[in-house]
């Protein structure tokens, strides 16, 4: 009697891998004829981001083109102001889109915040908010009396190298400045000079340059204006 050869370990371990496929398959066929299909064919939601009340102001802004500079330290909004000034100019020259059809808008937040107080501010409280900021004046090499960026006089100790802030928001270009950072510049200048937190937060709100708002939270408004269409650079 001739004994037939048993299947090799492999032939058997391919045997069970074709046998498990073909189940697969038919599992899959017979789930996708008895509703699978269904389910498939239904629409995904889209994302979209909720709308605030108190963000509207970012769609009030006449744009044909939207540009959004986050800023969190000193030099970060010197450069904003001068990446913000090209974009108007080369609009203006290569494309004829006047400033006055750009929406720009300049967070200052963390240490770039003090930056959107006017000179008042700076006079008064620059010790405090120049060691905060981590900021010196680079002609007096001590801490500024005024917003050195909306000076014309530094020119190239500064990286505006002489653009001003003033001359941007004579061309329409807004800061949103962030509450949070703002309220912890007060509690080291109540600190550094025995007053109250509460009133010194009151006066630099109310000493912001034109063209700003204060905005709940500077990283907030970021998040905001990019899901309004705003093209994002950090600085």
């Amino acid at each position: 009697m001739i004994r037939k050869a048993l299947p090799s370990p492999l032939e058997r371990r391919s045997f069970l891998t074709r046998l498990s496929a073909g189940v697969t398959a038919f599992a899959v066929t017979f789930t996708a004829g008895s509703g699978g299909t269904r389910a498939q064919s239904r629409p995904i939601a889209r994302w979209q981001p909720e709308r605030h009340e108190k963000d509207d102001w970012l769609d009030q802004l006449p744009g044909k083109h939207r540009m959004v500079f986050d800023t969190t330290k000193p030099d970060g909004f010197g450069e904003a102001i001068v990446f913000a000034s090209n974009f108007i100019r080369v609009n203006q020259t290569d494309y004829a889109v006047p400033s006055n059809e750009l929406a720009i808008i300049i967070v200052a937040r963390s240490r770039s915040t003090p930056f959107a107080y006017n000179d008042a501010m700076w006079e008064k409280y620059g010790v405090p908010l120049a060691a905060r900021a981590s900021f010196t004046d680079p002609k007096t090499r001590q801490a500024p009396k005024l917003n050195v960026y909306k000076s014309a006089e530094y020119g190239d100790q500064l990286p505006t190298r002489g653009t001003t802030l003033d001359s941007l928001l004579k061309q329409g270009v807004q800061l949103a400045v962030c509450q949070v950072a703002t309220r912890n510049f007060a509690g080291a200048i109540a600190d550094a000079v025995g007053g109250k937190t509460d009133t010194i937060y009151e006066e630099l709100v109310a000493n912001i340059v034109s063209n700003a708002r204060m905005v709940p939270a500077g990283i907030v408004a970021v998040n905001r204006t990019q899901e309004r269409g705003y093209s994002l650079v950090t600085t």
